[in-house]
């Protein structure tokens, strides 16, 4: 029995960093482009991809919370940015590939800080 269970526990080990990494266009439509502008709620910087969330203001007035996903941190710290770049309450506009499902989630490609400052969050930069 602890055989079993010692191969069970070093499968999932392997199989566990397959499961996690993933093709934008697994899940993402990169045929269309989206530009949301809102407030930051949440930030998560963790490898392999940073995400963030943030409250936007629909057509309808109601405000719906999004999940944006990234680069990992190594290609914002490239570029001058740091952990402390993206902090709940700021304003942002992100441009991003929706969901394929119609869930309300994003893949950056731009994002647009309040002071101006743009981070590329670009498949070349690590996605």
């Amino acid at each position: 029995m602890k055989k079993i269970t010692g191969f069970l526990i070093g499968l999932g080990v392997l199989v566990a960093p397959a499961l996690a990494h993933h093709s934008a266009a697994a899940e993402y439509d990169i045929t269309k482009s989206l530009t949301l502008q809102g407030t930051i709620t949440k930030v998560e910087w963790v490898n392999p991809h940073i995400r963030f969330y943030m409250d936007v203001k629909g057509t309808d007035g109601k405000v719906v919370n999004w999940e944006i996903e990234t680069g990992g941190p190594g290609g914002f710290l490239r570029q001058g940015f740091s952990r402390n770049t993206l902090k709940v309450g700021d304003p942002i506009t992100v441009k991003a590939y929706p969901a394929k499902d119609g869930d309300n989630l994003g893949d950056a490609t731009d994002i647009t800080l309040a002071d101006g400052r743009k981070m590329s969050a670009s498949p070349s930069d690590g996605k």
